[in-house]
């Protein structure tokens, strides 16, 4: 029996519509579903200083949480992999956008199978886990962002289902190898150029009173977070968070200049004639140091203690805060 092309034609054009309207109709389904009871909040999962450094050197890790604020189960999918689950984004104070890390772009990129599991939230509890922002972000230059989440509970490749987060905002720095320095450290002794090295919270304070005493202003300004040391007092932050870019450079110099004169903060940059390290205490990325310093006087000794704050970032120690207890006269 002979079909006329016509017909054939017909009969393509049939099966593709039918392809197309079931495409069309798994897509429609999921529409369906209702997310209007889900809830997804972001906090900081242990808030500290953050750098732009390397995800794993620096990692900013978030706490993401789905809520069931309904009366009804919910119900959704969560990828194994998170990055076909969920999209941070981050904007600048003049609403740029970041871009995605390379990383991500090719995962998303390669035709793959992702896994996932069903999850099942009942009325008011929650689903929580932590993700490192860094992981889909770059964060190249420092600056204050505004960061959020999307979570796609059919999974990435159903972006028109998303649940938007709260907002946070997010400050980034200068790595530390460069962070608190508008000219690169050089040694007095032999002109080199100084870096920070992954010494002990300790030997840290060791060497930045030595170099106080030595008035080796590059190496004493080596191991101390300037930029944290001087947001310390609230009218300087306030001042330093309402200013541009540039001005907070120069806010930043003339505090290292107001501290080299003795100006201001003159606890921090006394000279002690003799000092001794009494007790050390740090976990994995926060310590104090806590060190008894004498101070001389054309007929007495005034006693001091210290209690240095110390903070780990990308392996290297830094100073960042310190409280004095006067302890009198010897």
């Amino acid at each position: 029996m002979k079909r006329s092309p016509l017909l054939i034609i017909a009969i393509f054009s049939l099966f593709a519509q039918t392809a197309f309207s079931s495409g069309l109709s798994d897509e429609k389904n999921d529409a369906k579903k209702d997310f209007s009871d889900a809830s997804v909040k972001i906090k900081f999962y242990d808030r500290t200083v953050y750098y732009t450094s390397a995800a794993q050197d620096n990692p900013v890790y978030v706490t993401v949480s789905i809520e069931n604020t309904g009366s009804q189960t919910l119900r959704f999918k969560l990828a194994d992999d998170r990055a076909f689950s969920l999209d941070f984004a981050a904007r600048t104070i003049k609403n740029k956008v970041l871009p995605a890390t390379e990383n991500l772009i090719m995962k998303r990129s390669v035709n793959q199978t992702v896994y996932f599991r069903e999850l099942s939230i009942e009325p008011g509890e929650a689903y929580s886990f932590v993700e490192n922002v860094k992981d889909y972000i770059k964060f190249d230059e420092p600056s204050i962002y505004y960061l959020e989440l999307k979570f796609y509970p059919e999974l990435y490749k159903s972006k028109y289902i998303e649940l938007v987060s709260n907002r946070l905002s997010l400050e980034i720095r200068p790595s530390p190898s460069a962070a608190n320095s508008l000219i690169l450290p050089v040694s007095e002794e032999n002109g080199l150029l100084l870096k920070p090295e992954n010494i002990s919270p300790d030997k840290v304070v060791e060497q930045t009173i030595v170099a106080r005493q030595k008035s080796l202003w590059n190496q004493y300004f080596l191991y101390m977070d300037v930029q944290e040391m001087m947001l310390r007092n609230s009218q300087r932050r306030r001042r330093y968070n309402a200013a541009s870019a540039d001005e907070r450079e120069r806010l930043l110099k003339n505090y290292k200049a107001d501290l080299m004169q003795n100006r201001i903060d003159s606890d921090i940059v006394a000279v002690p004639e003799q000092f001794s390290i009494e007790n050390t205490s740090y976990g994995q990325n926060e310590g104090t140091v806590t060190v008894k310093e004498w101070f001389k006087y054309p007929n007495f000794h005034e006693v001091k203690r210290y209690i240095y704050k110390v903070r780990q970032r990308a392996g290297i120690w830094q100073i960042y805060d310190y409280s004095v207890t006067n302890l009198g006269t010897e």
